[in-house]
């Protein structure tokens, strides 16, 4: 939301350098790419329910601080710290459908679930551009802290706890309290979740370093988490840049500029819908052929269209972006965009939770934490590129990077997935 007042916010606090007017928006991401390290392991040691909530509220104070800022720099940091709990869903959410979903029924949940935190960057900039234009850029954080109230107060009501260690953990425990102490055998009461070393430091030790180490040894990890950086990259880079296509380009008024991401909307909603339709599908129609075994690898069919969807939507986008041809014709490239990012992004994330559904949450943490990098980094470097090369050569160059690293990875995890998680430790 912050994206379309941010040449409002540029005038109300004097900035004039362009970085520094994208760092506001995409500080916040910067964030993203901390905070799952830290949540994700903790929503294993503590439970689902109780990390998401401390976060959203610990986001909910520093967004509304954020409408109150007085200079550059509180804005900066307030954004940083709400990115911190805005983080947790990234996640944790992964890891609370692995909780949920068998196999055969997950594709669905975790389709439509990754459509979230695509779709409100969509949404957001559209509700944000009449914002600014009819209010004052404020009024953004002000806005979405109601509606983050009005979420935490439901949360504390119907989120419930879905981690199996802590459940079970929770139900031993209420076992040894209710037998006799002086019987003996209830001391004995223990979940298969847990060790002979209890102690938080061993506990602290082993979650909150485990994605480090999924990232430093699990090569699943460390190539989803590349290409999904990319993905996530472009997709930031394309939320900050379609405002300077149509303010720019096009001369159209703020309000009508933002109108454009509907575009984008329709193309992770609509790839989306037939994916979360399809995914389990043809997981099933796999497994059946497979003699009843399932693999993660049956995750990855829509991954082929989406590697070609991305580049063909860049390409698009860049050469037709001239003010003598339709604004459509970029909308058009724009929607194929969002819809080669969501059908990989799905992809992946399902593959992530498939590998390590006990550990989802910390294998997701550090696939994220390349992505949120990159989405920091893509939106900064947009404006120098753009200026220099055009949106034509520009989006060419990103079309080739989208090719190299996008199309090889679901023909190889096709065929070496397996191969390559039978070597893991974390892995299923």
């Amino acid at each position: 939301m912050v994206a379309p007042a941010s040449s409002q916010l540029a005038a109300s606090f004097g900035i004039t350098n362009a970085v520094m007017i994208a760092l506001t928006t995409s500080i916040f991401v910067l964030a993203y790419a901390i905070g799952p390290l830290i949540l994700g392991p903790l929503s294993e040691i503590y439970g689902r329910s109780r990390v998401l909530q401390l976060a959203n509220m610990w986001y909910l104070a520093w967004n509304l601080g954020c409408g109150f800022a007085q200079n550059e720099s509180q804005l900066v940091a307030f954004r940083f710290l709400a990115g911190l709990g805005g983080s947790a869903p990234l996640s944790i959410g992964g890891g609370v459908l692995g909780d949920c979903w068998r196999a055969e029924e997950r594709g669905q949940a975790v389709a439509l679930y990754s459509l979230a935190p695509l779709l409100g960057p969509v949404v957001g900039p559209i509700t944000g551009a009449w914002i600014a234009e009819r209010s004052t850029w404020r009024w953004v954080f002000w806005s979405t802290s109601i509606v983050d109230a009005v979420i935490q107060f439901f949360g504390l009501f119907f989120l419930q706890e879905t981690y199996a260690p802590i459940l079970l953990e929770r139900k031993a425990e209420q076992i040894r309290q209710t037998m006799d102490a002086e019987k003996g055998p209830h001391r004995h009461v223990r979940t298969v979740f847990e060790s002979d070393d209890r102690s938080w430091q061993s506990i602290f030790k082993k979650a909150l370093t485990r994605p480090f180490l999924l990232f430093a040894r699990e090569p699943i990890v460390q190539l989803l988490g590349i290409y999904m950086a990319y993905l996530y990259g472009n997709l930031y880079l394309f939320l900050t840049t379609i405002p300077s296509i149509f303010e720019g380009v096009y001369e159209q008024p703020v309000g009508i500029a933002g109108l454009h991401y509907i575009a984008l909307g329709i193309g992770l909603s609509g790839a989306s819908q037939i994916n979360a339709r399809t995914l389990d599908r043809v997981y099933i129609h796999f497994k059946n052929k497979n003699g009843g075994v399932g693999r993660p690898e049956y995750r990855l069919p829509a991954m082929f269209p989406g590697t070609l969807l991305l580049p063909i939507g860049l390409l698009i986008t860049g050469w037709t972006t001239k003010a003598q041809i339709h604004w459509i014709a970029p909308d058009i490239g724009i929607a194929l965009v969002g819809a080669g990012t969501i059908l990989n992004f799905q992809c992946i994330q399902t593959y992530v939770v498939d590998t390590f559904t006990l550990h989802a949450a910390s294998a997701l943490a550090a696939v994220s934490c390349l992505r949120s990098l990159a989405g920091f980094g893509f939106p900064l470097f947009a404006p120098a590129m753009y200026q220099a090369l055009g949106f034509g050569k520009g989006d060419t160059i990103l079309a080739a990077a989208a090719i190299l690293i996008g199309c090889p990875a679901p023909w190889l995890f096709w065929h070496y997935g397996e191969r390559i998680r039978n070597s893991s430790r974390y892995a299923r």
